[in-house]
């Protein structure tokens, strides 16, 4: 792990003698770039064409750049202005100061590039907070990759970028179909999961090859979005369209069959300079080292900008995937004891999960002056999904002898559809009342889920050894023979309609100090209706309707402090809160519907530019409690029966109460740098603990599953065409290496202190260190990158409950081969 950093440091030393003898026969070039405005422009970089060197400039737009003596050529890019090249006369040991220079601004460089490129962690704003406010003046931690990190560590599934930012994690994998998501100790579900600004449904891998960054907003953002996790918000940008004209065509290749063909091809339609396209897509076809596991996809991601007028925007986006795999449940458990393997398949032949997915998104974005915008969204969303597979090898408890391993498999099928509506306006400006600086936001969402969910009656199929899958077991007598023979059993169709209305004001109180306020009204009706299909072989063939319906209605408060004590350093504190709307099932011990859980959120941290904005380093530490979570009323107290609870109705006797909490805490570390000399670097730590601490069901302090208490990154990369002016072979190659850890993080079942002797247990998962290289090479147009991933062999797994026991993937080669158009 030591030897490629510790040779490209020795490389280094050997070459900057040489450098400094070489600069030492030169001048010294002085200057300071503007706006059209005339205000300074800060990291412009600035470049001498011969050798590839430069700076970029300083807050006040100045720079001073060394060279050779003689002409040499200045050349000076940003993204969002035009590129210039300057001529200079370079006298040795002289000093040459240069007349200002103006950058003009080009019209058509998107906002959401251009506030990605040259900035450091601190620097970008995410557009998922919504508000146009700096990171730094934001009282809560927020993390960006942009599309340079995903291309040089190869990112194939978005599990390979979450390494990059620290507290966010897998928390299992249920099935193998999909990736779920947790961060702060509570899941990410469909809810908390963004695409360009819009939700979709994360019950399937979403295609990376389209990113232009990650956004992650950590912690409450239920003042935004209403009714998401206390956890964060991820939010999804892809690729936009540009009038350059360009793109790419390329083909990966890797371990278990993987080929997966791309394309992104971009620019104005026709010769118009008002409006431009683009359009990427992929293919993917691949096994699996796992047995008779297989998957393809198709995937395309189709986008136009209109610029109605000099200050109006409209972007069309439109998102198609069609994704086909085996259902994989894993390895199995015993016990509670997950069975060791890689390679072990339990499904049934014929098993399969088909997804289909479309969404469409508009956004119209006008500046009305200098200071204000408005902005609106019409998203739409079709997620279709049918899974035809077996039952999941569970942990129960198995008694050593002649059926020790054995298991029932069952036949189970389902089918999902949902169709999802979204509308959203916000408007944000600035003013000032008296010596107070307001950044204001004013906003409105609804949207509306209409979801029809098929369910069919398991049926035995056969019974199999999980240990041992040559060993013959006797078929059930009253098997089925396929999927075809499941009756239906229940037609489940569901309308949610949310609404909300938001405010929210920076205040600044000074330069260094200043106050985030906002609260949020949300509603949520969430009606269903159940039908129920008696068997086929009933006498008489009835369906039964149950109607559920339930109205909630929140308010979700913000406040945050940020005291900066220098422009680079920012204090800050926040509370916020969150709900959870409770399921139409839950009622109290009269029947009636219970309100939501209100889960409380304190947060704290420091965020540092360092080194003159080279390197970003912020930490944060948090606090969450959910003191009202529903939990069932036990009918005695303490589970002394001697004891009768009072608020135990028979009448009811799944009531619940909201009288359970469950309280998370931890802190986050995240690190990141800006090129430097041609190094970058990204490095972060977590640490969680979410338990129970206050239950009448499980164990007080016992920690809640999925959640590791420890994640740490570490991501270093090296670009050689600093360090090798004329010499293009070398200025071509990078290298790097991610590595990641996963520590003590529980699966299985927590222990139940209500039943006497308990089978449930908790399954502690094996830490690990993945530890992945890359190595890239670019010439001219053509480009080449390789990547071994998991290089140390490292075996653990991804669980759900006691089931669905997924192993990570073995050490795996890939490679990407593309030209640039």
């Amino acid at each position: 792990m030591r030897r490629p950093l510790l040779l490209s440091i020795l490389l280094l030393t050997l070459l900057l003698p040489a450098t400094s003898w070489a600069q030492a026969l030169g001048g010294l070039i002085v200057g300071k770039l503007v706006g059209a405005d005339g205000a300074p422009l800060e990291n412009i970089s600035v470049s001498l064409k011969k050798t590839g060197t430069g700076v970029n400039t300083e807050a006040n737009g100045s720079f001073k750049l060394k060279a050779e003596a003689g002409t040499q050529l200045l050349h000076i890019s940003g993204l969002g202005y035009v590129t210039q090249e300057t001529a200079v006369e370079v006298v040795a040991g002289k000093t040459i100061t240069l007349p200002t220079i103006t950058l003009q601004i080009n019209q058509h460089e998107l906002s959401e590039v251009k506030i990605t490129e040259q900035r450091g962690l601190n620097q970008r704003p995410a557009s998922v907070s919504k508000m146009p406010i700096a990171p730094l003046d934001l009282p809560q931690a927020a993390v960006t990759i942009d599309r340079q990190v995903l291309e040089q560590q190869q990112v194939l599934h978005l599990s390979d970028a979450l390494v990059n930012v620290s507290g966010l994690y897998v928390t299992s994998t249920t099935g193998g179909v999909q990736e779920e998501l947790g961060s702060r100790g509570f899941a990410y579900g469909s809810s908390n999961t963004f695409k360009n600004g819009v939700r979709f449904n994360n019950g399937i891998m979403p295609e990376a090859s389209s990113l232009e960054r990650m956004e992650v907003l950590k912690g409450s953002a239920a003042i935004l979005y209403g009714n998401v996790a206390a956890g964060g918000v991820l939010n999804l940008v892809t690729k936009k369209p540009q009038f350059e004209r360009g793109g790419s065509v390329g083909l990966r290749v890797g371990s278990f069959g993987l080929w997966k063909p791309i394309f992104d091809v971009y620019g104005a339609v026709g010769k118009s300079d008002k409006v431009a396209f683009r359009l990427n897509g992929t293919f993917e076809k691949a096994n699996s080292f796992r047995d008779e596991v297989k998957s393809d996809r198709v995937y395309v991601n189709p986008s136009l900008l209109f610029e109605l007028s000099p200050k109006t925007t409209l972007v069309l986006e439109g998102d198609y995937l069609r994704d086909n795999r085996t259902p994989d449940f894993g390895v199995g458990a015993i016990n509670y004891e997950i069975q060791p393997s890689r390679s072990r398949f339990l499904n049934t032949p014929g098993a399969k999960n088909a997804t289909q997915q479309t969404s469409t998104t508009a956004t119209l974005t006008s500046r009305l002056s200098d200071k204000w915008q408005v902005r609106a969204i019409a998203g739409f969303q079709r997620y279709a999904n049918e899974q035809f597979s077996s039952s999941r090898p569970a942990g129960s408890v198995f008694k050593p002898g002649k059926f020790y391993g054995n298991q029932l498999r069952s036949l189970q099928r389902s089918n999902t559809a949902e169709n999802y509506y979204l509308a959203q306006f916000d408007v944000t400006g600035s003013f000032r009342t008296g010596f107070l600086g307001h950044t204001l936001l004013l906003g409105a969402d609804a949207d509306q889920y209409n979801t029809r969910l098929l369910a069919y009656t398991a049926q035995p199929y056969d019974s199999i050894n999980i240990l041992d899958r040559t060993k013959v077991v006797t078929q059930p007598r009253n098997a089925v023979r396929d999927y075809s023979q499941l009756p239906l059993v229940t037609r489940t169709l569901g309308n949610t309609r949310r609404a909300g209305f938001y405010v929210q004001d920076l205040l600044s109180l000074s330069e260094k100090v200043k106050v985030l306020a906002g609260l949020r009204w949300s509603y949520q009706e969430t009606p269903s209706d159940v039908y129920t299909y008696t068997p086929p072989t009933a006498a008489v063939q009835t369906v039964t309707v149950r109607e559920n319906r339930r109205f909630d209605s929140a308010f979700s408060p913000r406040v945050g402090l940020v005291y900066q004590p220098i422009k680079t350093t920012a204090l800050f504190a926040s509370y916020s809160n969150s709900f959870t709307p409770q399921a139409n099932t839950v009622t109290d011990n009269q029947g009636n519907g219970l309100p939501p859980s209100v889960i409380d959120q304190v947060e704290v941290g420091i965020k540092n530019d360092l080194f003159k904005g080279a390197l970003s380093a912020n930490v944060t530490a948090y606090r969450i409690v959910n003191s009202n979570q529903a939990q069932v009323i036990q009918q005695y107290l303490n589970n002394d029966v001697r004891q009768p609870n009072p608020a135990y109705n028979s009448a009811w006797p799944s009531a619940q109460e909201l009288a359970g909490e469950v309280t998370s805490k931890g802190v986050e570390v995240d690190i990141q740098s800006k090129p430097y000399l041609g190094w970058t670097f990204i490095s972060g730590y977590s640490y969680n603990n979410t338990a129970y601490t206050k239950s009448n069901i499980y164990e007080n302090g016992s920690r809640l599953r999925y959640n590791p208490a420890h994640t740490a990154n570490l991501s270093v990369f090296y670009n050689f065409n600093t360090s090798f002016g004329e010499n293009k072979m070398l200025r071509g190659l990078s290298a790097g290496f991610t590595t990641y850890y996963v520590g003590d993080k529980l699966a299985g079942r927590n222990t139940r202190t209500t039943v006497a002797n308990d089978a449930f247990r908790l399954i502690s998962i094996p830490d690990y260190v993945q530890f992945d290289a890359s190595l890239g090479y670019s010439y001219d147009r053509f480009s080449l990158r390789v990547k071994l991933a998991n290089i140390l062999n490292e075996l653990s797994y991804n669980l759900h409950d006691d089931n669905s026991v997924n192993p990570i993937a073995p050490r795996n080669f890939s490679a990407t081969a593309s030209y640039r158009l």
